[in-house]
């Protein structure tokens, strides 16, 4: 857990990731049929396969301008590995791996590998809750207390609150004792209940609907509501709802430390020392609904372009999504469960061991996806936050993503 300002708190960074165990009754599992499906090439996903290659380029002097740019970050950031996708429709696309996927065999970064995607995670529960919304099953504006017994002012908090980071509850993952029992225990299993109780020891931090604060609490509790209005397990029901509709077949939930192949080694500062660390197995269901999720290149370049358009909601509740409030960053606003930054609309995760950028730009239709193998700050800077930053003064300067604020 970051525990200085030049070091984001754990806290802060479990936020990033996102990470909520399963809800009160039934612990979230995998879905076997997610777990890790064969991968089969495609004519418009050039970044399939295990080479290096930028699949159908953006032209020579612009290839090698990005190419020199994300080496550039990612050895004065110390990143081991990245994967970085940009596809632009009639001007053409890059994917670029470099660097190591584990730094004790030297094995190299590939673009068909699988990475624990942290607060990604977020869009996929605010769509599993916008889903119910459409059925009208749920509410935006109604309290959590209708759902969740026990949440301190719950009958003054709506779910658009909790899903727009402006509920004034305590973030779990800034206390110490959360902080202290997991680090501690990296292997251990959260439940929801528990993870809420580290919360719920401390004030609300704010009214209802008056400052955002970035908060995984938000997102267990959002996920309590989905289990217990659908009666299913979370990770069923985001799978069956959300993952199969909108054709993911290489993204899953997991209950454990479950983690596909192929996959990078992840490594983290984030340790009760502060030493450096493989986090690879670390069981993530400290993050939960708001950061335990697994994707690959493939499956987040098509969910950015969902979560931006909203193909799997009605217009008018991705309408909804849509209205972004400042955040108190200049340049960046929040709506529900998604950020807009530059004109790029989507989410960033981070989660020990493994940071990711999925992000959409409307005005080019244009898609970035950024992948790496560390959460490693960098003057308190999330490095996949630097490679997109980088990435997008080059090829879209109208539009830099730069996404300040620590999420994990």
């Amino acid at each position: 857990m970051r525990r200085t300002p030049s070091r984001r708190p754990f806290a802060a960074a479990l936020l990033v990731a996102s990470v909520l165990v399963p809800v009160s009754v039934v612990p979230a599992t995998a879905v076997p049929a997610a777990a890790a499906p064969a991968r089969h090439g495609t004519d418009d996903c050039p970044e399939h396969g295990k080479g290096h290659g930028h699949g159908h380029g953006l032209g020579p002097e612009l290839t090698a301008r990005l190419d020199k740019a994300i080496e550039d970050v990612r050895r004065e950031a110390g990143i081991p590995g990245a994967v970085v996708g940009l596809w632009m429709p009639g001007k053409g696309s890059y994917v670029r791996a470099t660097g190591v996927a584990d730094t004790a065999t030297g094995r190299p970064m590939t673009r068909d590998m699988y990475v624990r995607i942290g607060s990604e995670t977020k869009t996929f529960t605010v769509t599993a809750l916008l889903e119910l919304v459409d059925a009208g099953r749920v509410g935006l504006d109604d309290p959590i207390a209708d759902y969740v017994d026990g949440v301190p002012g719950g009958s003054g908090i709506t779910l658009r609150n909790l899903a727009e980071m402006r509920s004034g509850l305590y973030p779990y993952t800034f206390d110490p004792d959360f902080q202290h029992d997991l680090l501690s225990d990296p292997s251990r299993s959260f439940t929801p209940e528990e993870l809420l109780a580290y919360g719920y020891q401390h004030a609300n931090t704010a009214d209802p609907g008056e400052e955002f604060q970035y908060s995984n609490t938000n997102l267990v509790l959002l996920g309590l509501v989905i289990e217990k209005v659908s009666g299913r397990p979370l990770a069923e029901f985001i799978h069956r709802r959300v993952l199969r509709p909108a054709g993911l077949r290489h993204t899953l939930f997991p209950g454990d430390a479950t983690f596909p192949e192929p996959h990078p080694r992840g490594y983290t500062d984030q340790t009760l020392t502060g030493e450096t660390t493989d986090a690879t197995d670390w069981n993530p269901s400290w993050a939960w609904a708001a950061g335990a999720m697994i994707s690959d290149l493939h499956d987040l370049r098509s969910w950015a372009k969902t979560v931006a358009t909203g193909t799997l909601l009605s217009p008018r509740t991705q309408a909804e999504r849509l209205k972004t409030l400042p955040t108190g960053i200049p340049g960046t606003r929040y709506g529900l469960g998604i950020f807009e930054t530059g004109g790029w609309i989507g989410h960033n995760g981070s989660i020990p061991g493994y940071e990711t950028v999925t992000v959409y730009l409307p005005e080019e239709k244009a898609t970035l996806v950024v992948m790496i193998n560390t959460d490693i700050t960098v003057d308190g800077q999330e490095p996949s936050s630097l490679l997109a930053r980088a990435v997008t003064e080059i090829a879209t300067p109208d539009h830099v993503y730069d996404r300040p604020f620590p999420q994990n």
